[in-house]
Order: structure tokens, then C-alpha cells, then sequence
């Protein structure tokens, strides 16, 4: 009974039988950021159940190490120093937001340690240089990128840039001004307005009077609904309509029909058709009672692009990973990954989406179009939807 009793505990798998991989973050559990940043640790928890329920990685478990960083952005790199220095953690995934994952960049980029940058989405955090720090999310920059080809699809040629006054409105703005020359589009200056701004009078005037075919503004819901409101107080509209924050639910219940024919631009879609979505989408709403936001794409997307550098690799040894995952081109539900030198992303794009019927339609990238893209309509063609 005794023999057969050891052959048992000795009867392991061999995922189980090695020493773990383990993969560090530090991600906000208290304090403001916490709310916002939960969809990113349940995503993460998926990945790591998934993973072992299917053998682990390289006949290893995995196991996550996550700290709370409290919402305290500056704590970033003393977080980051601990997971290599204490926790010994084989490979790392970035914190969230911008600000915080500069700071755990530096860390990864001085220790040699490969990080996985799941959401820090600034230029700021790929330096020159950077050997070890890879982007999944889609860059700032290429926001504005994907609303001006669709100016350009519809043969559009005069654009009319706004901006939130905050660092991450103003930097898609600012590049997407820059990427308009290149692309044979008319863009002037970008007219910023404050975070709470009501009245956007001077702006149509100066829209009216260049004879501005389409918008493109970049901030939130309440800055997409407050525009709208003047459109249609002026009986203004565009030939095109663009607003970063009408891809937010909250933009259609501030303006009700009047939503009808923006575009938002957005960092995920629940239905898009990229690869592994649905099959995401429907384990994490089974596991966490919820359908999946943005967040949760990119921490799953950040988790499986890692998988996939682990495996091509055959090892966690860092100089192998990091080979592994700058020459790494695939796709996961977030969309498609390609770095470039530094590490930054040069591939992922946010999709367009359209408010039609009062639903939420893809219209770009054309791959993945739910529908096609209409006019924004002027206001005495509009009818009450029924």
C-alpha cells in the first residue's frame, strides 16, 4: 500500500514536475485606478488558467506574481526592480497606463529583463534603443492614423483636427497632423479646447470658412457629445465625422439619436473577426460573468503574444526571448503584432466604428467591416429612428 502510495506523489505531469515560469506585474488592486484596471488582471488570470489547463509552457506551469501598485504611478520602477530582485520572475508584463509603464521600461531595459508592454501606448516609452521592451497595444499615434485613411478612402481632402487638453489627445493630434501630409491631405493647426468645453462656435466658423470636408477629435465621450450639440444647434455637418469618444457607449446615451453616423475610433471591438477573439470574448464573459473591454484585449493579447515568443523560443533565457519576440509576426484578438527596433509597435491599429441604427458597426479596417461606412448626414435629412 506504501509503494503504491509513493508511486503516486511521484506520478506528476511533467508541467507540474518543474520549477514554474513565473511572469511579474504590478498592477493597481487599490486606490483610483483600481476600477479601471481590473479587466486587465482578469484577463491576465484567464491566460494563466488556460495555459496550465493545457500543459503549461515548455512542459512548465505558469504562475503569475502581481503586485499592487496602488495607483501610484512613480512607484512603477521600484515595483519593477522588486519583481526581478526579489521575486526572480522569468519575464515581464508592463503595468498599466502610459506613465507608469515608462518607468517599468527603464527598469526591464537596464536589468536585461524582457517586458511585454501590454498598455503603455505613448512614444514616449519605445526610447531609441530599447532592446528588451515590447509594445502590443496599438501606439497613440496610430489612431489618427486609421481615421485618415478613411478620409482618404472616401475621397475626402480637407481635415479639421481637435484635441482635448491632456498629453494622450494631444499626441494623437499632433501626429496625426504629421501623417496628413504625407497622405495629400489639408490639416491646419490642431485647435485644442479645454477638458470641460461646452461651446465649439469659433470652430465651426473656421471649419465653415475653410471649407472643412471632415473632423477628427480626439478625447472622450462628453467632448464627441458636446461637439455633436453644436453641430446640430448650428445645423452644421461635416461630410465626415470622426470622434476618438463616440466608440464609448456612454457617447449615445449623452446625445441619443443624434449619435447616428459618427465614427468612433476604437482599441477593441467584442465583435470583430480578428483571430481567437470569439473564443476569448466567450471564455472570459463564462469565467468573470462580463464581456470583455479593451483592457482585457490588450493584457490577453500582451499574455499570448508572450506565450507564443516562449514556445518559438524553447526558453526563458532573456537574450533567446528577446530575439524571439522582435522577429515574432501574429495576430491575437487584439490584432495583428509587429515590432519594430525598439520594440514599438508597427502593426496593431484601432478599428473605426460607426454609429448606425443605433448600434455599433465596424466600418474599418475593410477586413474586419461589419457594414459599410455612410455619410454624416445634415441635419434636416435625418430621420427618428424607429
Amino acid at each position: 500500500m506504501k509503494k503504491l502510495l509513493l508511486a503516486a506523489l511521484f506520478a506528476v505531469t511533467p508541467a507540474l514536475a518543474q520549477q514554474a515560469i513565473t511572469v511579474g506585474a504590478a498592477l493597481p488592486e487599490t486606490g483610483i485606478l483600481a476600477d479601471l484596471a481590473t479587466d486587465l488582471r482578469k484577463a491576465l488570470l484567464l491566460w494563466q488558467e488556460e495555459v496550465n489547463a493545457a500543459g503549461g509552457l515548455l512542459g512548465r506551469r505558469v504562475e503569475l506574481q502581481l503586485l499592487d501598485s496602488r495607483s501610484e504611478t512613480l512607484d512603477s520602477p521600484k515595483l519593477y526592480e522588486q519583481l526581478i530582485r526579489e521575486h526572480k520572475v522569468d519575464v515581464l508584463i508592463g503595468p498599466f497606463g502610459s506613465g507608469a509603464t515608462q518607468g517599468a521600461a527603464a527598469v526591464a531595459e537596464r536589468n536585461r529583463r524582457v517586458m511585454v508592454n501590454a498598455t503603455g501606448a505613448a512614444r514616449t516609452v519605445h526610447r531609441k534603443g530599447y532592446r528588451y521592451v515590447f509594445q502590443t497595444v496599438a501606439p497613440l499615434g496610430s489612431y489618427g492614423m486609421a481615421a485618415l485613411e478613411l478620409v482618404r478612402a472616401q475621397g475626402l481632402k480637407r481635415v479639421v483636427l481637435l484635441a482635448r487638453d491632456d498629453p494622450t489627445s494631444r499626441e494623437m493630434a499632433a501626429h496625426a497632423r504629421e501623417e496628413a501630409a504625407t497622405l495629400g491631405l489639408s490639416a491646419g493647426e490642431v485647435a485644442v479646447h479645454p477638458a470641460d468645453a461646452t461651446e465649439f462656435n469659433s470652430q465651426v466658423a473656421l471649419a465653415r470658412a475653410a471649407g472643412a470636408e471632415a473632423w477628427i477629435a480626439f478625447g472622450l465621450a462628453q467632448d464627441a457629445a458636446e461637439i455633436v450639440k453644436n453641430f446640430r444647434k448650428l445645423r452644421y455637418a461635416p461630410r465626415l465625422f470622426v470622434a476618438q469618444g463616440a466608440a464609448d457607449p456612454d457617447f449615445i446615451r449623452r446625445v441619443g439619436q443624434d449619435a447616428e453616423f459618427t465614427v468612433g475610433i476604437s482599441a477593441y471591438e467584442r465583435r470583430a473577426a480578428t483571430r481567437g477573439n470569439a473564443q476569448f470574448a466567450q471564455a472570459y464573459a463564462k469565467k468573470w460573468s462580463a464581456e470583455p473591454g479593451a483592457l482585457a484585449a490588450q493584457g490577453y493579447a500582451a499574455a499570448k503574444i508572450l506565450e507564443e515568443a516562449v514556445r518559438r523560443a524553447g526558453t526563458v533565457e532573456q537574450e533567446k526571448l528577446r530575439e524571439a519576440l522582435g522577429a515574432l509576426e501574429t495576430e491575437t484578438p487584439l490584432g495583428p503584432y509587429k515590432v519594430e527596433l525598439s520594440g514599438a509597435q508597427v502593426a496593431a491599429r484601432p478599428m473605426l466604428v460607426q454609429i448606425q441604427r443605433g448600434r455599433r458597426e465596424i466600418v474599418w479596417p475593410e477586413a474586419l467591416a461589419t457594414a459599410k461606412p455612410q455619410p454624416y448626414a445634415g441635419w434636416e435629412a435625418r430621420q427618428p429612428l424607429k
